[in-house]
């Protein structure tokens, strides 16, 4: 790969920590004006469509055997109706840095998910990287401004979204098996359509109710940068960054998400975290990094 072509790769993938990181504070305060179910069924329309133009205009058009159907039904289910659920009404309970930083426990679900089921072994360092971030999620969820308690809303939020990221991991895990015989754009395109027909039914009698005149531009532009760009998109550059620079280089910039995600929520909303979540918040991300890291393999020495 030439330079040029690297440093655009490397650039667009940055990009998209970005467009992530973000998400989460555009997504809390387009909240504040559409009910979570009408946010939902709206930004996955304009997600599918952006997918279905990339995959037309590539053209990776393909059918699905009769085999596949339920299977990708069920995935679509649990991607976007039960992730996609507990995701946006995490993030409206608790703080957009929270759920920056839970969400991007991830990586985490992902190993314990490929241990417990002897698809990768976790490595010492993987490990320690699981221990930081679930102590981490302890000192956030216990850590915050008011008295610890159930009936908390930041606790709901956070509970919530730490939900959310088991599902993922374990979305992420079954999704393998699929990617064997689909390319990411035509997987992707089967689940953003699962998801935007069953999400924009779901929050079609929100939708219908909906004060159009009342909302301002804002959170339109909320729902339209969720859907384009953090689901669309981002999505498209992201495989694209797999294929050319690889899986490890990709995934160091999915670190950058949680970190960003947290300086946005702070500066942008103005949220308070207390010491103790700060303190959470970097074992989290100490954690992440930890749990990516691939220890490299001595070979033995010809004799």
């Amino acid at each position: 790969m030439n330079i040029s072509k690297r440093t655009i790769v490397e650039t667009s993938l940055f990009l998209v920590a970005i467009i992530w990181a973000l998400n989460f504070s555009v997504v809390k305060s387009a909240l504040s004006e559409i009910d979570p179910l009408s946010f939902n069924g709206l930004r996955f329309i304009f997600a599918a469509a952006i997918i279905w133009i990339v995959l037309i205009y590539r053209g990776q058009t393909f059918t699905i055997p009769k085999k596949d159907w339920l299977p990708l039904l069920g995935m679509g289910l649990l991607g976007n109706l039960i992730y996609q659920g507990l995701f946006i009404i995490g993030i409206d309970y608790t703080y957009a840095a929270n759920a920056a930083v839970m969400l991007g426990t991830i990586p985490i679900w992902v190993a314990l998910f490929s241990h417990f089921f002897n698809l990768e072994r976790m490595n010492i360092l993987k490990a320690i990287g699981v221990i930081s971030a679930f102590g981490g999620i302890i000192f956030i969820v216990s850590g915050g401004k008011d008295p610890f308690s159930l009936s908390s809303d930041t606790f709901v939020g956070d509970i919530t979204i730490i939900a959310a990221a088991v599902v993922w991991g374990g979305y992420t895990i079954l999704s393998k098996s699929f990617l064997d015989r689909y390319t990411p754009i035509q997987f992707s395109a089967v689940m953003a359509t699962i998801g935007s027909v069953v999400l924009f039914l779901i929050g079609l009698p929100n939708i219908l109710q909906l004060q159009w005149q009342t909302i301002s531009a804002s959170a339109y532009g909320g729902v339209l940068y969720s859907g384009i760009l953090s689901i669309g998109v981002a999505y498209l550059i992201w495989n694209y960054g797999l294929q050319t620079v690889g899986a490890v280089h990709t995934s160091t910039y999915q670190n950058l998400v949680p970190v960003l995600g947290l300086i946005f929520g702070i500066v942008l909303l103005n949220e308070q975290l207390t010491l103790l979540q700060y303190i959470g918040s970097a074992l989290v991300i100490t954690g992440i990094v930890l749990a990516r890291w691939k220890l490299k393999k001595v070979g033995k020495a010809p004799a």
